[in-house]
């Protein structure tokens, strides 16, 4: 007689993952060199997984690195991955890598952040763009969602904050789906319920003559940017871009977000570099000229 697991096995975890990547039963046996059939007794629980074919599922639906942990132990194996504190001896040189990285950015702002946008380290760039954030804000565990989208952080002087803002949610509901973190779905809940502030020169968002009259998502048409009292042809963008008000003028960056390929560690493998580029000449001079080399 066959004996079944219970639903609360691997088996029906793997099937979300499967589910949620939209791929066949075939499809996944044909990636980790398997059978439909073997994969359909796995997920029913008719069949107990070895521990190298849950690794082997799991790095084929793209499972997040603490999650495979979690899959090895309902399936009754050890956790392989380790999770070690960044602050750990061990991970000293690792440290010491994102710091000549993020120097050697300078004066170009650029953070790490952690699996819930906590910021483990900063540059200068990022200092500059933080001047007149409320201490509150500031103070550790400081997290680059809550500084962004806190109506009384970064929120007030990011002129085009409606796209910005559904941009950095769309991105945090992904993040979300991909790692089923509750933590991650809390501080969701609490920037999504964040009003929309005003921006800081006090004119209305909705209003054309004091904000960005068109969506700067893609390029359509050229628009003209006010800055420090002039203006200037702005040309259609390549990326969505965050305009940013800081003394008197108008920055505009674009993002670019890097994680660590293979990594064999939960805490490295949730690690991001998120690195903002001028997105013009203007930009990038003013950072050159303000930021201390």
């Amino acid at each position: 007689m066959t004996t079944v697991l219970p639903d609360t096995g691997v088996g029906p975890l793997l099937r979300d993952w499967r589910e949620q990547r939209r791929i066949s039963q075939l499809e996944l046996a044909l990636r980790a060199d398997s059978s439909a059939r073997h994969i359909s007794f796995i997920e029913t629980g008719r069949s107990r997984p070895s521990e190298d074919m849950v690794l082997r599922l799991a790095e084929q639906l793209d499972v997040p690195v603490r999650e495979r942990n979690a899959l090895l132990v309902v399936a009754g194996y050890a956790p392989r991955y380790a999770q070690t504190p960044l602050d750990d001896p061990a991970m000293a040189s690792l440290r010491e890598g994102l710091d000549r990285l993020l120097t050697a950015y300078e004066p170009y702002p650029a953070l790490v952040v952690d699996g819930t946008y906590g910021v483990v380290a900063a540059n200068r760039g990022i200092a500059l763009l933080l001047e007149g954030v409320p201490e509150k804000l500031l103070t550790p565990p400081v997290n680059a969602m809550r500084l962004t989208l806190h109506p009384e952080g970064l929120a007030p002087r990011i002129v085009n904050l409606p796209e910005w803002r559904a941009d950095l949610l769309a991105q945090m509901d992904r993040q979300i789906a991909l790692v089923r973190s509750p933590e991650l779905r809390e501080l969701y809940d609490e920037v999504a319920a964040y009003p929309v502030p005003a921006r800081a020169d006090g004119t209305d968002r909705t209003d054309p003559e004091g904000g960005v009259g068109r969506s700067h998502r893609t390029g359509g048409m050229d628009h003209a940017h006010r800055t420090g009292g002039t203006e200037r042809e702005r040309p259609s963008a390549f990326a969505l871009p965050m305009l940013l008000e800081h003394g008197g003028r108008i920055l505009s960056f674009v993002s670019s977000i890097a994680t660590f390929n293979t990594p064999m560690d939960v805490t490295v493998a949730e690690l991001a570099i998120e690195t903002f580029l001028p997105a013009d000449r203007e930009t990038a001079a003013y950072l050159h000229a303000h930021v201390p080399s």
